[in-house]
C-alpha cells in the first residue's frame, strides 16, 4: 500500500557514559533531500548514514539530527592543547607596531578548528560508534515508517473516496452522452420543419442525417469516458503497489484532468459540463492529495 512522506522518529541509547538522541523527520518534497547534523567527532559516519537513509526513503525531505552527550562531564569537551599551544606560539611570533600589547583571547582560541575536537579515534572506537549510531538510526528509521505506513493508509482511504465519486460522476455522463445526440436531432428536425414549412421549401432527410451524424462525430466523448475508466482501474493498482508510487500517480491525476477537460471541450450539454464540473473538482483532490505520497 502507498506510504506517505510524513513521518517522524526519535530513538535514545546510552553506551559508555555516552548519552545519544537522534530525531528524523520527513516531509514532503518532490524528490530526496537528505539533511544530516551530527556531532563534530562522528562526522566519519555520514556517507554511512546517507546509504541508511536512502535505502528506506524514496522520495521526501529528511531531517536527521543525531546528538552526543557524555554523561561522566555533562557540558565539557577536552581541550586540544597541543591544537592551543600552536594557536598561541602562531599569534605570539605575530610582528606588532611598537607601543601596541597584544592580548591572546583564550576564549576565541577555543572556537578555532580543532581545538575543542576529540584526538584521531582508532579503528575499533570508530566501528563502536558506528554500530551505536546504525541501531540508534534502525530505531528511528522504523518509528517513521510506521507513521508513514499509518498516514498512507489514511491518504488511501481518501483517495478512494475521491475516485468513487469521479466513477459515480463519469456514470451519470456516460449514461447522459447518447440522449444528446437524440436531443440534438429532435431539435434540428423541429427547426429545419418549421423553416422549411414558412419558406414552402422541402430538405431531403439524408441532409438532415448527414448533419446529425457530423454532430455525433464531433461531440462523441465515447473515448474519454474509456480512457478516464481505465485510468482510475490503474490508480487503484498503483495504490495497492509496496513501493514509491507518488510520481506515477501524479501522472495520472494529470491525465485525469486532461480527459476530463477534452470531454468538457467536446460535449456541448449542460448536464454532461455539470459532471465534468463536478469530476474536476475530485479530480484536484486527488491531486493534492498525491502530492504527500512517497
Amino acid at each position: 500500500m502507498i506510504q506517505s512522506m510524513t513521518g517522524y522518529g526519535a530513538a535514545e541509547l546510552a553506551e559508555d557514559g555516552v548519552a545519544y538522541s537522534l530525531e528524523v523527520r520527513a516531509v514532503n518534497h518532490r524528490y530526496l533531500k537528505i539533511s544530516i547534523k551530527q556531532p563534530e567527532h562522528l562526522q566519519f559516519l555520514e556517507a554511512d548514514i546517507e546509504k541508511q537513509l536512502r535505502g528506506r526513503f524514496g522520495r521526501g525531505s529528511v531531517s536527521y539530527t543525531l546528538r552526543a552527550r557524555s554523561e561522566l562531564q555533562p557540558g565539557f569537551r577536552a581541550l586540544n592543547m597541543e591544537a592551543v599551544q600552536s594557536y598561541v606560539s602562531l599569534l605570539s611570533s605575530v610582528a606588532v607596531p611598537r607601543g601596541i600589547t597584544p592580548s591572546i583571547d583564550l576564549a576565541l582560541i577555543a572556537t578555532l578548528p580543532g581545538v575543542c575536537e576529540g584526538p584521531a579515534l582508532d579503528e575499533a572506537t570508530r566501528k563502536k560508534y558506528a554500530a551505536v549510531v546504525a541501531e540508534l538510526t534502525a530505531q528511528a528509521l522504523d518509528a517513521v515508517m510506521e507513521m508513514r505506513a499509518a498516514e498512507g493508509k489514511a491518504l488511501w482511504d481518501d483517495l478512494r473516496v475521491c475516485a468513487k465519486a469521479i466513477r459515480q460522476e463519469l456514470e451519470g455522463v456516460a449514461h447522459r452522452a447518447p440522449t444528446v445526440i437524440e436531443e440534438y436531432h429532435e431539435r434540428l428536425q423541429q427547426r429545419v420543419s418549421v423553416l422549411t414549412s414558412a419558406a414552402q421549401l422541402e430538405l431531403d432527410a439524408d441532409s438532415l442525417t448527414r448533419e446529425v451524424a457530423v454532430f455525433a462525430d464531433r461531440a462523441d466523448i465515447s473515448e474519454e469516458i474509456a480512457r478516464l475508466r481505465s485510468h482510475l482501474v490503474q490508480f487503484d493498482k498503483i495504490c495497492e503497489r509496496t513501493d514509491a508510487a507518488g510520481r506515477t500517480l501524479d501522472f495520472l491525476t494529470q491525465e485525469l484532468l486532461r480527459e476530463a477537460n477534452t470531454i468538457a471541450s467536446k460535449s456541448n450539454d449542460a448536464e454532461i459540463a455539470r459532471g465534468v464540473v463536478e469530476i474536476k473538482r475530485w479530480i484536484d483532490r486527488l491531486k493534492e492529495q498525491v502530492q504527500n505520497v512517497e
